[in-house]
């Protein structure tokens, strides 16, 4: 009964958020405690929440001062440089901007952060994406995935915890994966091409020129045609952002809506594109090297793990703070600059700790997990790292990495045992979900991606599950290819 309810929670916040029949936070609250209360055990529905909470409040801890920390230092211009590189690859064509988009998510990511790859990503890439009306669930599918794959690395967290739970060495799972792993991000850029070839044909490629006086138009017919008749030309507007029909492969897919109204493109004294702008005011460039020594041994900290991750954070943000603003009234400016995102990505991680908090606590996902076992054939023993491989999707996708890789992997591990598979194979197979994990509700990471960029969570996952299952059955192939597997 519990695995059903689980499955039938899960499902149903899932189709709710996707039909946006209710928002994510209140889907992340109300639907676990229903289930909670239909279990039978809505008495202990607090101990639930409050154990969720407590699990949940370092990562929420970390989320709140990493963004404060990233933000200022996309504030005083540490990650302008970069931004610049990209943007003159990129030009205005979109085939261009979408495979940018993949590299430079997989560069940041080498922090073996999601929320800071994702932050630098968006606050580089979205003015681009505005200013040329590209879909911006193009960006954020494509930097999900990017990140996904990079998220195995030994310092990113999956693959500390397989090595962890089966107590292995994280070297020797994660080096043997790295061909796989190349194959899958090599098939997230491509995809890329693909996507971006598609947003191409879709809007057709412009000058930057071009762009902003196709802008500056725009401006002009809304202000006319607003002051004439009190209506305003968002018909035209959206039949140019489609290329004139909005028809196309999957158009319905790579809608981009512009719903804020703002100029989020900045423009250099010739008129050309530069995304973030290169004037303002919080620049400082006599402490770049300052900021970017800060940041080093930050990261450099976190890796060899020598305080908590939020503790780290917390001393980073506020020596950030002090130092590159240190009038209080322009550090109060910089912190309330970043309060919406600070706010909407911790709200989500607390709501989220009522619905892993409930499934847990309940039981639900220890019946769910023993289930998926059960069900596996006999025969089907000797393959248990592929079978493993498989399951890592949809587990990975629906439950925490710590609920799959300390209380699945063991018991699939295992069962592999018994049949003569290696802990090894079990381990580097149980990476292969990552990418579409890093789309998972329960990620608050993805929190801060779909945030930043305006985007709605529904049309995010619609957009994103079935490339990002792809990409792992691709990166499965791989590894059953290459004998890691």
């Amino acid at each position: 009964m519990l695995t059903i309810l689980g499955f039938a929670m899960i499902a149903t916040f899932l189709v709710l958020i996707m039909l946006k029949k209710m928002s994510p936070i209140a889907a992340l609250v109300l639907i676990p405690a229903l289930f909670c209360v239909f279990v039978g055990k809505g008495a202990h529905l607090g101990d639930y929440v409050i154990d969720g909470v407590s699990s949940l409040a370092p990562t929420a801890a970390m989320l709140m001062f990493a963004i404060v920390y990233f933000g200022v230092m996309i504030d005083v211009g540490l990650f302008d440089p970069i931004v610049r590189g990209i943007l003159r690859f990129c030009k205005a064509d979109p085939m261009r901007i979408v495979v940018g988009t993949a590299v430079l998510a997989a560069i940041v990511s080498l922090d073996g952060d999601g929320s800071t790859t994702f932050m630098i990503t968006v606050s580089a890439m979205y003015p681009l994406y505005k200013r040329l009306k590209m879909s911006l669930v193009v960006m954020t599918g494509v930097a999900a995935m990017a990140n996904g794959v990079m998220n195995t690395l030994p310092w990113g967290g999956p693959t500390a915890r397989a090595a962890t739970a089966l107590k292995l060495d994280a070297s020797d799972i994660f080096v043997p994966m790295i061909p796989a792993l190349l194959v899958g991000l090599l098939g997230v850029f491509f995809l890329a091409y693909v996507l971006g070839l598609r947003e191409r044909k879709r809007l057709g490629v412009l000058t930057l020129d071009e762009a902003l006086e196709q802008d500056k138009a725009e401006e002009t017919e809304t202000v006319l045609v607003g002051a004439g008749s009190g209506a305003g030309s968002g018909s035209g507007k959206a039949a140019r952002a489609t290329g004139g029909s909005g028809a196309g492969p999957d158009a319905a897919d790579t809608e981009a809506t512009d719903t804020d109204g703002k100029d989020d493109g900045a423009t250099d004294a010739d008129g050309g594109f530069q995304g973030l702008d290169p004037n303002r005011a919080t620049l400082r460039p006599k402490l770049y090297w300052f900021n970017a020594l800060l940041t080093v041994a930050l990261l450099t900290a976190m890796i060899m793990e020598l305080l908590p991750i939020p503790v780290l954070f917390l001393l980073g943000a506020a020596l950030a703070l002090s130092v590159n603003f240190p009038h209080i009234p322009d550090q109060k400016a910089r912190i309330a600059a970043h309060a919406e995102n600070v706010l909407n990505v911790s709200g989500m991680v607390f709501a989220a700790a009522v619905f892993t908090g409930v499934l847990q606590g309940t039981g639900m996902v220890d019946h769910m997990a023993k289930w998926m076992v059960d069900v596996i054939p006999e025969g089907m023993g000797p393959h248990m790292a592929l079978v493993t491989g498989l399951l890592s999707l949809p587990l990975t996708y629906f439950m925490s990495n710590d609920g799959f890789y300390f209380g699945v992997l063991p018991v699939l591990a295992e069962a592999g045992a018994a049949h003569g598979v290696s802990p090894l194979e079990m381990a580097r197979a149980s990476l292969v979900g990552q990418p579409l994990h890093m789309s998972s509700p329960l990620v608050p990471a993805v929190y801060v991606l779909v945030g930043m960029a305006k985007v709605e969570f529904g049309d995010h996952t619609r957009f994103v599950v079935k490339w990002a299952a792809l990409t792992c059955l691709l990166i499965l192939g791989a590894g059953f290819l290459f004998g890691i597997i």
